[in-house]
């Protein structure tokens, strides 16, 4: 399996001046194989997400009808490899928190949550056991299990607008209970 890993750099400016361009430059040494540059994110504000710039810089609560909606919570029974599609009915990409709780115990390096037809994944490189939680912060950009910090490859996940389809991988011939949570967000600004 391929590793993938999430780096960051702010780019300070000089003055009050708009940045223009940027340049990415790899520099490697001693190695072989092939290195792929995906995703490339530049965001304003001085909070970073992985998937859009920070809610307090930009974003609102998704309302209807002047009342904020409430956080969307979507359970599922996972065996083996399936896909979900949730409905987030908010005008733009929103975080997306996971809980997952092993129904049997699943082998190290067995899950892995990716969005849409298999990018933007997460890939979790421990063991669970029967009764585990496994919990996954989006906002935070923290992955535990029962309350201990977890190993985690790959990016956080979110939940584009409308239908997202989210591919859950516990091994074959195991299973999972999962609970899915957003906060359905809308534009809440100038940016």
């Amino acid at each position: 399996m391929q590793k993938f890993y999430r780096l960051s750099e702010t780019v300070n400016k000089k003055s009050e001046s708009r940045v223009v361009s940027v340049t990415i430059k790899p520099i490697l040494k001693d190695m072989s194989g092939i290195v792929w540059l995906t995703d490339l994110m530049l965001q304003e504000g001085d909070r970073l997400t992985g998937f859009l710039p920070h809610t307090e810089t930009l974003l609102k609560k998704h309302s209807v009808d002047g009342a904020v909606r409430e956080p969307v919570w979507y359970n599922a029974i996972v065996r083996g490899k399936e896909t979900l599609v949730l409905f987030n009915l908010g005008k733009t990409a929103a975080g997306l928190d996971i809980k997952l709780y092993p129904k049997t115990d699943l082998a190290e390096g067995s899950v892995t949550i990716a969005q849409g037809v298999g990018g933007q994944w997460a890939h979790f490189p421990g063991a669970l056991l029967a009764g585990d939680e496994l919990e996954v912060d989006a906002l935070n950009r923290t992955a535990t299990k029962n309350g201990q910090p977890f190993t985690k490859e790959g990016f956080y996940p979110y939940s584009a607008a409308w239908d997202s389809k989210h591919i859950v991988d516990v091994g074959e011939k195991k299973s999972a209970r999962l609970l899915f949570t957003l906060q359905e967000m809308e534009d809440g600004g100038d940016f």
